[in-house]
């Protein structure tokens, strides 16, 4: 049976190169490093500018490789949607941003399973969380409210149009 090595590495969407970590790692297995590369920048185009969770599996005797790409943070994906660079160093005083209730949802949905929420509006409320803790406002409102307005269902539209 072929002996399979697995390397996971965190790398910029649409950025990696073969240089630390991922060439340290693959190098002494012998693959064609600039493949696995170029591979891994095709599929983590989208997520340019964030971190992305790579995972790359290769057969040691055929040389052969996957690559599997996660879903960037929850922060990287607020970063991303807000085109800030960061959040914000005192998110209590200093907001950095604001997000309407369609992104918060769309970043649930894009980070759906690996959330601990069972449904949608409770990944919509721990994205909510992560704003709290990075200075983002929604709709011009502190996210806990927002969270509270979820509890009552005054977003259950927009939840179901995006379901």
């Amino acid at each position: 049976m072929a002996e399979k090595k697995t390397v996971e590495a965190l790398v910029s969407g649409g950025q990696a190169t073969a240089g630390p970590p991922l060439g340290p790692a693959l190098g002494p297995l012998g693959v064609n490093v600039l493949a696995i590369v170029n591979r891994i920048n095709e599929i983590t185009l989208n997520y340019s500018g964030m971190k992305v969770p790579v995972k790359i599996v290769v057969d040691v005797e055929t040389k052969e490789f996957e690559v599997s790409v996660g879903t960037p943070t929850t922060s990287a994906l607020i970063v991303s949607e807000l085109g800030v660079k960061k959040g914000s160093g005192a998110p209590n005083t200093e907001k950095i941003g604001d997000l309407s209730i369609e992104k918060v949802v769309h970043i649930a949905k894009v980070k759906g399973t690996q959330l601990l929420a069972k449904n949608l509006k409770a990944a919509a409320k721990e994205v909510l969380g992560s704003c709290v803790s990075m200075g983002v406002t929604v709709e011009g409102k502190d996210p806990r409210e927002v969270q509270k307005e979820f509890d009552e269902g005054k977003h259950d539209t927009v939840l179901k149009q995006a379901e």
